[in-house]
């Protein structure tokens, strides 16, 4: 018994370690600004929430605006399209030039608010203005909060060569292998200190 008391901490420790990777971690990550003609783009919106704010009421909207009025800002924007929305756990895709190619490519729990155009052209160059508005129901007051993020897209024949992004990936992959092997001997490590203390205790009873 005591043996095993030895070796809770142990396994606790991993036990802690393997639930810490699984929860989902919301990353504030910017949107790629180049398309390439006749492919599908993600604008990525991502709008973190605290963990109070999780039953919060989320809507989203963007809207596109001409590159050549981008000077003037989203909130003077006169010629600003509304383009898609999100509203009451509905996607909306509204009228217009994008009307059939844009689709909700968000997530469940609304931090990650992104959409997806399909077959891109290079009408489709410009700035995308993300809006979030979350809504708070206390006990004695509704306070909310307002969230803009902006997108200047360009839209090219040919992807350019981004070694940034590849060695990113790279990294990402190798440090993934490093956790699982570190995890792997660790446990292993404890496994071998379970069986020898087990052993131990039964020679001694013996």
């Amino acid at each position: 018994m005591t043996a095993r008391t030895r070796v809770q901490p142990c396994m606790l420790f991993l036990l802690i370690f393997v639930v810490h990777l699984s929860q989902p971690v919301c990353v504030n990550v910017p949107s790629e600004t180049e398309a390439v003609l006749g492919k599908s783009m993600k604008l990525t919106c991502i709008s973190c929430m605290k963990r109070e704010e999780v039953s919060a009421k989320t809507s989203v909207d963007w809207f596109y605006q001409p590159k050549e009025d981008q000077n003037t800002g989203f909130d003077n924007c006169q010629d600003c399209m509304h383009i898609f929305e999100y509203k009451d756990g509905q996607p909306n895709e509204l009228e217009g030039p994008w009307k059939g190619r844009l689709s909700w490519n968000g997530s469940q729990d609304l931090q990650d608010v992104s959409i997806r155009i399909r077959n891109v052209t290079y009408n489709d160059s410009g700035v995308y203005h993300c809006r979030v508005f979350r809504k708070f129901d206390f006990d004695y007051f509704t306070p909310s909060v307002t969230k803009n993020m902006t997108i200047n897209l360009s839209v090219k024949e040919k992807a350019s060569e981004d070694p940034t992004a590849l060695y990113s990936e790279i990294m990402m992959y190798v440090l993934l292998v490093f956790l699982t092997f570190w995890l792997l001997v660790e446990m292993v490590y404890c496994y071998r200190k379970i069986s020898k203390s087990d052993e131990q205790a039964q020679d001694t009873a013996y």
